[in-house]
């Protein structure tokens, strides 16, 4: 009885504790270029509820996410570590796909997990949308969220536990893994719907302090918008995929604008950290090449896209707002944040200490709070470790397997020491000058770091 009591009185202190902290809502867009928000440049679509966000926070216009496909960025949130540290640098996929690459099926449930922390500090905590860290195909044993320390979850195909499914072979295969309730669904209302599970949760904990992810399915491609929405781009009809990519962004918007709505009706938004980004850079099959169009997405003319290390597969807009406590309109063009540094961020906002663990990422709360610090750490890249890897359809977008950023400089090469490329981002980031033969001594520091990186993260199971 004694230990309940306790238990008890803990619990209630970390609530009440909590409750003078900010909240944080994390929206996630997955597949969504550089250039794709208005805010950024996009003149094709309007995207009035994120332009608003902008418009009340603080654009970054280099923010640098953890690889370029689903499954390592988002694990690469999670620990605040490089995704290859957890033998997590591809798409999950099946049991036996899994194994040829030297990757787990899930993320290891005992790593650095930002809800489980903000869990323990006493926050309320939830994940709706998009998973893709473990669950799906053939693989049934994977953790539900819950074991990364979220209370609530809803996630789709790519994850186990109560989940959404689209119509779709994935889904199918998801259906027979059981473990969750399971409702059918047309694609075009998911996000609809993550949004109203998000509304639901922030009304229910608006009294406490609460770490919510939305972590959407859209812009994922194959594109399935409502259908009254085409006729409100049909001038792009001659690229099916382009309008059927710009409708199912305007609807995504729209619903957004929903859940920002209703923080800002809750009175939360001086309470409320609210931070938006994507994946990775927009779709690159060559499927589109193949039958003649150019693939939807747009990267405001950095190279690369999905799949790629270049700047137009890993750097996404980044936006945050802090009502009353950051600085409105701003645009941060200076400071270079990466995914990894989110762990640590969020906690010194919040004012939770760290679980020991070895972090990759840095605290960059002065940049969340207006300041543009210059980075001191370089940041470290990999993916493509053979031909298997997917690769985006055009040969000129297909970089090296490594890459580091640091200053004003990036290197990409292969694990061999083969393809040296260096890049003087003082000069543009277009990364169409390769300078290496002109920089000798940059080439040997960057190569010199880039290997010891590399050769210290593991590489088999």
């Amino acid at each position: 009885m004694l230990y309940r009591i306790l238990l008890a009185v803990i619990g209630t202190g970390l609530a009440a504790l909590a409750a003078d902290r900010p909240n944080f809502v994390f929206v996630f867009i997955d597949d969504m270029g550089y250039g794709d928000l208005s805010c950024y440049g996009n003149t094709d679509v309007a995207t009035p509820n994120i332009d608003r966000l902008a418009a009340e926070g603080i654009r970054f216009e280099q923010f640098y996410v953890a690889s370029p496909i689903c499954s390592p960025s988002r694990a690469g949130i999670t620990t605040g570590q490089y995704p290859a540290r957890q033998l997590i640098h591809s798409y999950l996929n099946s049991r036996a796909r899994n194994r040829e690459r030297g990757m787990r099926d899930f993320l290891d449930p005992t790593v650095p997990a930002i809800a489980r922390t903000f869990q323990d500090a006493g926050y309320a905590t939830a994940h709706f949308g998009k998973w893709h860290m473990g669950g799906g195909r053939d693989v049934d044993d994977a953790p539900l969220p819950q074991a990364y320390g979220f209370d609530e979850s809803l996630v789709s195909f790519e994850g186990l536990g109560d989940r959404i499914l689209p119509p779709g072979g994935l889904s199918e295969q998801s259906k027979r893994l059981g473990r969750g309730t399971i409702r059918d669904v047309p694609k075009h209302e998911m996000t609809e719907i993550y949004v109203d599970r998000a509304i639901d949760f922030i009304r229910r904990n608006k009294d406490s302090s609460f770490y919510l992810h939305v972590w959407l399915n859209d812009v994922h491609d194959r594109f399935f918008p409502k259908p009254d929405l085409l006729a409100k781009f049909a001038k792009f009809a001659s690229n099916p995929y382009r309008q059927q990519y710009f409708a199912v962004m305007d609807e995504m918007d729209r619903q957004l604008g929903r859940l920002f709505g209703e923080i800002d009706a809750l009175g939360l938004d001086e309470d409320t950290i609210l931070v938006l980004a994507s994946d990775n850079g927009p779709t690159a099959w060559k499927r589109y090449y193949d039958e003649g169009y150019d693939p939807p997405g747009k990267t405001n003319g950095l190279r690369g896209r999905k799949w790629s290390l270049y700047e137009g597969g890993i750097r996404e807009p980044l936006i945050v707002r802090w009502s009353g406590q950051a600085p409105a309109g701003a645009t941060n063009s200076k400071t270079v944040v990466t995914a990894v540094d989110l762990f640590p961020t969020f906690c010194r906002l919040a004012g939770i200490p760290l679980p020991e663990a070895e972090f990759d990422g840095v605290d960059m709360s002065r940049a969340f709070r207006g300041e543009e610090p210059l980075r001191e750490q370089p940041i470290f890249w990999e993916y493509g470790r053979d031909p298997s890897y997917l690769r985006p359809g055009l040969e000129s977008d297909r970089s090296p397997a490594l890459a580091v950023r640091d200053g004003h400089w990036k290197l990409l090469m292969e694990p061999d020491g083969r393809r040296l490329e260096l890049y003087d981002f003082s000069a543009g980031f277009d990364e169409t000058d390769n300078v290496a033969e002109r920089h000798a001594e940059v080439v040997a520091r960057l190569k010199s770091a880039l290997a010891t990186w590399w050769n210290s993260i593991p590489k088999v199971m």
